[in-house]
């Protein structure tokens, strides 16, 4: 029996654990690990170690989380999706980063066949594959999306390894494209002279980094709003599925959440980033106490097919990345961008411009980063549908 029953007490301990997950973010050699994934472990250890329940005696707060807490924190990102700034990420941008969307739907549909679908990664191997075409269309959250839709999220282990091997590829990824524009332009050079003065380089940075700034100040009536604003998206994103339960709930919220995030009155609340990432973190950790350590140790076959698994679906991404895009004689640190865009998301976008010393490309790539965000969800669940279709015999 675990030690902590009462729901308020395993409440605390879950903050507990998101507050020490985001000091550890902190520290130089767990930086790269992230703060999302530390909370899983935490609290995974927690849970194993008989402090709040596991999945075995889940109390109702778990499935009240699953429930509420995870959708609305899925509906406040997107509400940070301004559609009509795409126009400032330029052209080249938003149609490299279409190419790249492209290439990882064909990268996963060619590496489920490859690992065999339910062989690889049992019964739940559309759901895993949709995961992934969202997590590398524009980031985490439409990983997030997939899964409760699909029911992932209860799959704790199935779910903690993508999201680990979700953050390897993402690090590792890092790496690539960083290294490939110097690289290929020392064969091919493509990369465009950029002058800019100090001051526009000044303001490019400072643009980028209120995109993604995660610290806002709010008072009660932004809170309330907020709330109030994500509660009715929920409820009436269930009364539609009710309605036609051939659509999905999610995918109502999300369309939602992108259509009001288009009016000036909805860009201009405050607190918005702040209360998503926070409702995501608690998310993550109820994650965490579905993971069954020893199961996932022991089951070293599931990690090797993820492996496997995304070492076919990313250099597929990155062969129509950098394939299509250099016969169209495309800048190599901008097809480094786009694809970033794809596999990271927008924060990953800012820190490879920066590496690159483009600030001119800081804004397109957030930009970027955000329209993978608005469609990632969309593209996973087609893929989802379509691998569900397929023979694997």
């Amino acid at each position: 029996m675990p030690f902590l029953k009462d729901p308020l007490a395993i409440l605390a301990l879950l903050m507990l654990n998101i507050i020490i997950a985001e000091q550890l973010a902190k520290l130089p050699y767990l930086r790269a690990v992230g703060t999302a994934l530390l909370v899983i472990i935490i609290t995974a250890i927690t849970a194993n170690l008989g402090l709040i329940p596991a999945s075995t005696n889940a109390p109702p707060l778990y499935e009240g989380i699953f429930s509420y807490i995870a959708p609305i924190s899925i509906f406040y990102l997107l509400l940070t999706v301004n559609l009509k700034g795409l126009k400032r990420a330029g052209t080249p941008m938003v149609v490299n980063f279409f190419i790249g969307v492209v290439g990882t739907m064909v990268g996963v549909i060619v590496a489920m066949r490859v690992v065999g679908g339910p062989k690889g990664f049992g019964p739940l191997f559309y759901a895993v594959g949709g995961m992934f075409t969202g997590t590398h269309t524009g980031g985490s959250s439409n990983l997030n999306a997939i899964a409760l839709h699909y029911g992932v999220n209860k799959a704790g282990n199935v779910y903690a390894a993508a999201i680990a091997t979700d953050n390897i590829v993402t690090a590792l990824w890092m790496g690539v494209t960083l290294l490939l524009p110097p690289f290929l332009n020392r064969f091919v050079p493509r990369r465009l002279a950029t002058s800019l003065s100090a001051e526009e380089t000044r303001r490019y940075e400072q643009e980028a980094n209120e995109q993604i700034n995660d610290v806002e100040a709010v008072n009660p009536q932004d809170l309330a709003l907020l709330i109030g604003l994500g509660v009715s998206a929920l409820y009436g994103a269930q009364l539609v599925a009710e309605a036609v339960p051939s659509i999905p709930k999610i995918l109502v919220l999300t369309s939602l959440a992108l259509l009001l995030a288009q009016l000036p009155g909805i860009q201009r609340l405050r607190g918005v980033r702040v209360v998503s990432i926070f409702c995501i973190y608690l998310f993550l950790a109820v994650i965490g106490a579905y993971c069954d350590l020893a199961a996932l140790v022991n089951d070293g076959q599931l990690a090797l097919t993820m492996l496997t698994f995304v070492s076919i679906s990313v250099p597929i991404h990155a062969l129509f990345q950098f394939g299509i895009g250099g016969l169209l004689k495309q800048d190599w640190d901008l097809l480094s961008i786009a694809s970033q865009a794809n596999i990271g998301g927008s924060a990953s976008c800012l820190a490879l411009s920066k590496s690159l010393k483009r600030p001119d490309l800081h804004l397109p790539g957030i930009l970027a980063g955000a329209l993978g965000n608005a469609i990632g969800t969309y593209c996973g669940l087609l893929v989802a549908e379509y691998l569900r279709t397929m023979s694997f015999a």
